[in-house]
């Protein structure tokens, strides 16, 4: 498996931790440059023109990024004159989970993944599944989707569509029916 690692050294993970974060992140624009960064470094003129937005927007979004821990400078170079600045994320997962702010909007990847998937041709697949299981059982789902995810994430740019995945695995409030009278 290729490896598609940033060309920069970073955190594996970071977990978020207040509603300054979740606000600089879960924005449309700030997530895709969370994105195209964690392909490989990049200044603030090559995002602006791979979002095909004005420099000064983007510079005000990696601002907010910057400011809330999730970007940094991860290199300089000289050009004419003046120093660009290289940015990088900060880790390459973010975790979020347990923080409830009804302030704070966290995307849905569900929804995410239905509103880019629709019509958009033949490959695609969603399946919902729940099933009663221990917690070691479920420790251990978690850890093999957690495998599939970095495999997946970490394949190297080919072809020329840009593919989802979205995984997941969590506790639910459904009801079980009780154990059966003699078993």
């Amino acid at each position: 498996m290729a490896d598609q690692s940033p060309d920069y050294d970073l955190d594996d993970e970071l977990a978020l931790d207040d509603a300054a974060q979740y606000r600089a992140l879960f924005e449309p624009t700030r997530m895709e440059i969370t994105r195209l960064v964690g392909q490989r470094a990049a200044t603030v003129s090559e995002l602006a023109e791979a979002l095909d937005k004005p420099k000064g927007t983007v510079g005000h979004h990696v601002d907010a990024l910057a400011s809330a821990g999730l970007l940094k400078v991860v290199r300089t170079k000289k050009v004419r004159a003046i120093e660009a600045k290289y940015w990088g994320r900060t880790a390459r997962t973010f975790l979020y989970g347990g923080f409830e702010d009804p302030g704070v909007l966290v995307p849905s990847p569900l929804r995410t993944a239905a509103e880019e998937f629709s019509g958009k041709g033949d490959f695609g697949i969603a399946a919902v599944r729940y099933a009663q299981i221990p917690d070691d059982r479920a420790g251990e789902w978690a850890r093999r989707l957690a495998d599939l995810a970095a495999e997946f994430g970490s394949q190297a740019p080919a072809g020329t569509t840009t593919f989802g995945l979205v995984v997941g695995l969590y506790p639910t409030d459904r009801p079980t029916l009780p154990e059966e009278d003699g078993r």
